[in-house]
């Protein structure tokens, strides 16, 4: 009788990891993926901190040496005017005014009385951007001696412009945020915190 022949035992299939390693450009994506999601994380966390803690309206009881409105939306000039209306303010500023604008047009365009304007409020031409109407309006507090100011702008655009004229301005100006109600929806505020986050960086790294 012939003899049945020894079966062949079957080598254990390996692992795919030990089959076939993964290359260094997989890891490396997969590393850039990880760390895309923690950026966008933390950019999240900080656009809602942004949105919730927007500032808003200080009382017109409060008073400051001057008033300072950064032109470029709906209702920051009538706020000046009103500050100084109601007496909480000695005299405005009015940075980042187009080339061609003077007192009259602006007095008009919100039914101002052109009388108060004239006898005290200053406009700057200067100023083209944020930074720019930090500069001018350090200039003209400095020129004046005040030693306080009420900041005019929008809400979405406040943190900015604080950040800006705080870069530019003496320790010793006392700076009041005043803010009108934002001029865009979640977006804008979405932008406006873009460009925080971007000069937030460029001024901690020794930008000017």
């Amino acid at each position: 009788m012939a003899a049945r022949p020894t079966p062949r035992r079957l080598a254990a299939p390996r692992p795919a990891a030990r089959r076939r390693q993964r290359s260094p450009l997989a890891f490396v994506a997969g590393v850039a993926v990880r760390l895309g999601a923690v950026v966008v994380l933390i950019w999240l966390a900080g656009f809602a901190w942004f949105a919730l803690t927007l500032p808003v309206a200080v009382p017109l009881a409060v008073t400051t040496d001057a008033v300072v409105v950064l032109t470029g939306g709906a209702g920051r000039l009538a706020r000046g005017v009103a500050t100084l209306e109601a007496g909480a303010a000695q005299r405005m500023f009015v940075s980042g005014v187009g080339e061609h604008i003077g007192k009259a047009a602006l007095a008009a365009s919100i039914g101002a009385p052109l009388k108060l304007l004239n006898a005290r409020a200053d406009l700057g031409y200067a100023a083209v951007d944020t930074r720019s109407n930090a500069v001018e309006t350090t200039a003209w507090t400095m020129r004046h001696g005040y030693k306080s100011l009420r900041l005019v702008t929008s809400a979405q655009h406040m943190k900015r412009a604080r950040l800006e004229l705080a870069a530019q301005m003496p320790p010793t100006v006392t700076i009041v945020e005043d803010a009108v109600p934002a001029e865009t929806g979640a977006d804008g505020i979405a932008r406006e915190y873009s460009k925080y986050l971007l000069r937030l960086a460029a001024l901690s790294a020794g930008a000017t």
